[in-house]
């Protein structure tokens, strides 16, 4: 019986992970969850639940997360099973049996998220619930509680209880009713420029004047009377300070022959050891507006944490430079608007987004470098990513990739242009900007952490009464 609950958990746990993008078939979600809940109900022992918890996560995170075994055949699998360790807890945490269960699973699976997403070194929201839920009916939800109610709601959904169910229900009614942004106060013409190029993991080794030129090249086709032009993350990359850079010039030259506001992903060395990674904003004049640095850098791959101690065991030459961090939201204040800026991983990060929102920005830019990602599973989640972000903040939001996905998104999440991967592209769309914030921008995780943490606080407590009187009258 044993052996059965686990291989139920591990095929439970597969069945989610085709529940996000790449495959995004949603409704297998709440299947998943649901198999969870019966095969850990009743398991009193710490260490059985232990063990079908981890084989879930593993049936989760291994094709969720197999993209990473590509970049290291070692870290790619611990990052797996660490993950993987996140659902192992809640499932532990959560009581096996008793009335209360049903709020008191899903606080568990909610609280593990929230945690995931904070360590180690930041957190790794990815291959979670949430994004493939973004075509789904819960997706307003995340205009009220962001992607934790989405989490929560699929599991009470999946607990199978009519009250839990006609709950989340009428909440998914109340979201789509909520604050969404407010009503537009101006739109702009964008075009999101894609150079292309060949992607993979030795993308990395074309050279970058070679993905500086694709991207002036395809410019060149962008319509005259544009407001905005958007380049992807880590398309222009110098050795100086931009401003004193050839590149700079002819980025200058560009927005001034465009007559528009032009923003572009920079890489910059900073004293020979270090880089800066920033969106950098030139206005119609050809002057230099605004810069944002990036905040969220992705440890191992844009810094290593504990360098020097590790640099001792294992050959860091991949990564030999770290990346400095930027300070507060992304905000760029240009001619076309205050506009807010998150960069590639950052996309993956709530509060980023819900930062610059707050910040002023009427409109969201995320500029990416999907180009190390040989599959269509990274940038495809990286959309689904940035849609749940343009619904949590009431935002339009336009995402550029030098070989895709570039994506235009409307504040209520819904796809309006995405490229097509690898090739050289230039998509125009007009977006909105708003003003309006919705609950989830004005608050953020908080109201969900504290009710789940209630939740189940409130759940062991009635289980312990439960017990008392139980051993009282047997």
């Amino acid at each position: 019986m044993a052996a059965v609950r686990l291989a139920a958990c591990v095929v439970a746990g597969v069945l989610t992970a085709l529940s996000v993008p790449p495959w995004g078939w949603w409704p297998l979600a709440f299947v998943g969850l649901a198999v969870l809940a019966v095969a850990t109900e009743g398991v009193e022992r710490a260490r059985r639940r232990a063990k079908l918890g981890l084989g879930f996560g593993l049936g989760m995170f291994v094709p969720g997360l197999w993209w990473m075994s590509d970049f290291h055949a070692v870290g790619g699998p611990l990052v797996m099973l660490a993950e993987a360790a996140f659902v192992m807890v809640a499932v532990i945490v959560a009581p096996p049996s008793g009335r209360w269960r049903v709020v008191a699973f899903p606080a568990a699976l909610v609280l593990a998220e929230a945690v995931r997403a904070t360590i180690p070194f930041g957190g790794l929201p990815m291959a979670g619930i949430p994004p493939g839920q973004v075509d789904g009916p819960l997706a307003p939800l995340a205009r009220v509680g962001g992607e934790l109610l989405i989490l929560g709601a699929v599991a009470l959904v999946a607990m199978r209880r009519v009250l839990a169910v006609a709950a989340v229900v009428l909440l998914a009614v109340l979201s789509a009713a909520a604050p969404d942004g407010g009503a537009p106060t101006g739109h702009l013409d964008v075009a999101v420029v894609q150079g292309g190029g060949r992607r993979g993991f030795r993308a990395v080794d074309t050279d970058p004047r070679q993905v500086f030129e694709a991207h002036v090249e395809a410019t060149a086709g962008v319509r005259p009377g544009v407001d905005v032009v958007v380049w992807p993350e880590d398309v222009v990359d110098v050795d100086r300070p931009i401003t004193e850079a050839e590149a700079g010039a002819v980025l200058a030259a560009t927005a001034d022959g465009l007559d528009t506001v032009l923003v572009a992903g920079v890489v910059e060395d900073v004293r020979g050891t270090r880089f800066a990674n920033a969106a950098v904003a030139w206005g119609p004049d050809g002057q230099l507006l605004d810069r944002y640095d990036k905040v969220h850098r992705v440890p191992f791959g844009e810094y290593v944490p504990g360098r020097s101690f590790l640099d001792r065991f294992v050959d860091l030459s991949v990564i030999p430079r770290d990346a400095v961090p930027g300070t507060g939201p992304g905000r760029l204040d240009t001619p076309a608007g205050r506009l807010g800026v998150v960069i590639s991983f950052e996309v993956f990060f709530a509060d980023r987004a819900r930062a610059a929102a707050n910040a002023g920005g009427r409109l969201l830019l995320v500029p990416t470098n999907a180009a190390s990602f040989k599959t269509s599973q990274v940038p495809t989640t990286q959309v689904a990513a940035a849609r749940l972000r343009a619904l949590e903040t009431g935002r339009d939001l336009v995402q550029a990739a030098p070989t895709g996905y570039g994506a235009v998104v409307d504040h209520h999440g819904r796809l309006r242009a995405r490229t097509t991967l690898g090739r050289r592209q230039v998509v125009h769309e007009t977006v909105a900007l708003r003003d309006g914030r919705t609950v989830y921008a004005r608050f953020g995780d908080a109201p969900v952490i504290v009710l789940a943490a209630g939740a189940l606080a409130v759940a062991w407590w009635r289980r312990r009464i439960d017990q008392v009187v139980n051993s009282r009258h047997p």
